[in-house]
């Protein structure tokens, strides 16, 4: 479709402020923590592809927008890794593997857009190996009550048209717990450089409430 192509060739400038002033630090700390055998969901045009260390022994990069896609399979093509780098067309909800084959999934605002986020998350479940980790940065909705979240609430709609498919008012924390990750240890950080209703974030490394006892 045309409007997906326009959204795969506008992205990487829109979030270039972003990317510059916080996000690319946020990708570089999170991602020295991915190790051994990795699937990053969402992958989208491969903005994470530079952070990922040498600690990788394999990583997989799914997206199943096919205009993104091709952005990010260049992206693939263009860059010198240790370790091979697989792309799939698969959709968060319907992972292609087996499961348990993934020592680490990673997750960078992808659940906002993911058309069942619930079913995604059992996915990243399903995959993990136990004991594995989820490594996330997703935008969240604002605090209960506060004038973020009303005006996220207000721009839901446009900003979703807009922005691919973002719900920019999803409450992504209560996702990650319902679906039994332990979310107490996600930090809360600020998106600067993009608009005030994508701006508050959760940051971490958690892993599944079942593992941890």
């Amino acid at each position: 479709m045309l409007v997906n192509r326009v959204f795969a060739a506008i992205y990487d400038p829109f979030l270039a402020l972003g990317e510059r002033r916080s996000m690319g630090q946020q990708r570089a700390g999170l991602l020295a923590a991915a190790k051994g055998d990795v699937l990053e969901i969402g992958a989208g045009t491969g903005l994470n592809l530079r952070h990922y260390p040498d600690t990788v022994n394999a990583l997989t990069v799914s997206e199943p927008d096919a205009a993104m896609r091709a952005v990010l399979q260049r992206r693939v093509a263009g860059i010198a890794t240790p370790f091979a780098v697989t792309v799939s067309p698969a959709p968060a909800e319907a992972l292609p593997f087996p499961d348990g084959v993934f020592d680490v999934v990673v997750s960078t605002l992808v659940l906002c857009t993911a058309g069942d986020p619930a079913a995604s998350l059992d996915e990243v479940r399903r995959v993990l190996r136990p004991g594995g980790r989820l490594l996330l940065i997703e935008h969240v909705r604002g605090a209960d009550g506060s004038r973020l979240a009303r005006r996220q609430r207000r721009l839901a709609r446009p900003w979703r048209a807009f922005a691919g498919g973002c719900r920019c008012d999803q409450d992504t924390v209560r996702f990650l717990s319902d679906a039994g990750f332990s979310v107490a240890s996600l930090r809360t950080e600020s998106w600067a450089g993009m608009p005030a209703i994508v701006s508050p974030l959760v940051v971490g490394s958690i892993g599944d409430d079942v593992w941890a006892c």
